[in-house]
């Protein structure tokens, strides 16, 4: 008789997972990530970091080292307010299932029925010889499924190609612009792709926000306000830091080749712009404390309430953290590097155990996000755990998200 080694290793790493994920953790062992973070700090892998974990709605750890601020020498500290920049997704897909909910749209509605800004677009298909793009019809609408997805087309500038490009031209993130202005601009530029046909992060989540302001018929800022962040009770969170409260928050630093870390000129970390932006963005923008993006985290790991306050129903949150990703899509441009993952609304979804250790680790059915300065949250149902890190590094560190998540589950004792 014949054995098929191969699967059998695989399938007794995918029981080996199963069993590990449902582990019921008796106490919380903070000896290893304490010794980690402390290692982050001493080998200079960050300048300044926070962490909190809930399991069962109950804090379980927290810990702060380093500096918020070098050149003041100011610690880092629990009320530190730090830019999430694409942790703000999230928030902004929460607020416009909210008029979901209210039967304002249907997932599979075109966009154009409501932005028609969008009605005639194009896709990029190649440069002719005289470096002139080639420009297709699109084969179907772009749908509000494809912006919460990421398979709109719609990309962001640094990818390098023709649209990129003309996007970096256009500079529509710009603060000084209205979120009106901004998606007129994104309209006229070209698709990377003819929609549902890959995926790719880009400003698709920056055309929720001037979506959801033309379902409510409020502004944006005043929507996320009604809608998550004050039922929440996020008070430190927002899209601007007046003066009195400037010295709470941390500086970007950006760590060199040989090293070192700069600091990001002030002027470029919207957390500490003299004066409120006129673009209140949904794909970044948002300042914000770690309680305070613990309590979004948890109203999320609670199927959509929190200490008495519904956001969102248990069912729209089953929708928007399952996988809806078609079947047989195969450019994924760079989520594949975040683990076995598809993606639902708005989120990252692990859809299948990790296939060895180089992978994150991470349990099936828990959904996440990041944001640039390397922040990162995730919510596992399955063991009832809730993690916020926060730090402010560039560029984007994803074995430090990997370290984090490793000791994390090791401290509740499930094995990696």
């Amino acid at each position: 008789m014949k054995y098929n080694f191969q699967f059998i290793y695989g399938s007794a790493i995918f029981l080996l997972f199963t069993l590990v994920a449902r582990a019921e953790p008796a106490h919380f062992k903070e000896e290893k990530l304490n010794s980690y973070l402390q290692q982050v700090i001493s080998e200079n892998k960050t300048l300044g970091l926070s962490v909190l974990v809930f399991q069962n709605n109950k804090e379980v750890f927290y810990r702060e080292l380093g500096v918020s601020d070098r050149e003041t020498k100011r610690e880092w500290s629990r009320d530190t307010l730090v830019n999430i920049y694409s942790m703000t997704k999230p928030v902004t897909g929460i607020t416009l299932m909210t008029l979901y909910e209210e039967g304002l749209f249907k997932l599979d509605d075109p966009v154009s029925r409501y932005l028609p800004e969008f009605s005639n677009l194009r896709v990029f298909e190649t440069l002719d010889s005289n470096d002139k793009p080639i420009l297709r019809p699109i084969e179907r609408p772009i749908t509000i499924l494809d912006l919460m997805r990421h398979t709109s087309g719609i990309g962001y500038d640094w990818e390098g190609n023709y649209p990129a490009k003309q996007m970096e031209k256009l500079a529509p993130f710009l603060p000084e612009k209205p979120l009106k202005q901004m998606s007129e601009e994104i309209a006229s530029l070209p698709l990377h792709f003819q929609p549902g046909t890959q995926w790719l992060y880009g400003a698709s989540v920056d055309i929720q926000a001037r979506l959801a302001e033309v379902l409510s018929g409020i502004d944006y800022q005043t929507l996320v306000t009604q809608k998550v962040l004050s039922p929440l009770k996020m008070n430190n969170t927002g899209y601007f830091v007046p003066g009195e409260q400037k010295h709470k928050v941390s500086a970007i630093y950006i760590k060199n080749d040989d090293g070192t870390f700069i600091r990001e000129p002030d002027e470029l970390v919207y957390g500490l712009y003299s004066s409120p932006p006129v673009q209140i963005n949904g794909g970044h923008g948002l300042i914000s404390t770690i309680d305070d993006y613990m309590r979004f985290a948890l109203m999320l790991q609670n199927k959509g309430e929190l200490d008495g306050v519904r956001i969102v129903k248990p069912e729209t949150l089953d929708l928007m953290t399952k996988n809806h990703l078609p079947q047989g899509l195969t450019e994924k441009s760079w989520l594949p590097s975040k683990g076995n993952v598809g993606f639902g609304l708005n989120f990252a979804v692990r859809i299948a155990p990790p296939k060895d250790s180089n992978e994150n680790f991470g349990v099936v059915g828990e959904f996440f996000w990041d944001g640039l300065a390397s922040t990162l949250f995730w919510v596992d149902p399955t063991n009832d755990i809730t993690v916020v890190f926060f730090t402010q590094k560039l560029p984007f560190d994803e074995k430090l998200h990997k370290g984090i998540r490793k000791h994390v589950y090791e401290a509740f004792g499930m094995a990696y």
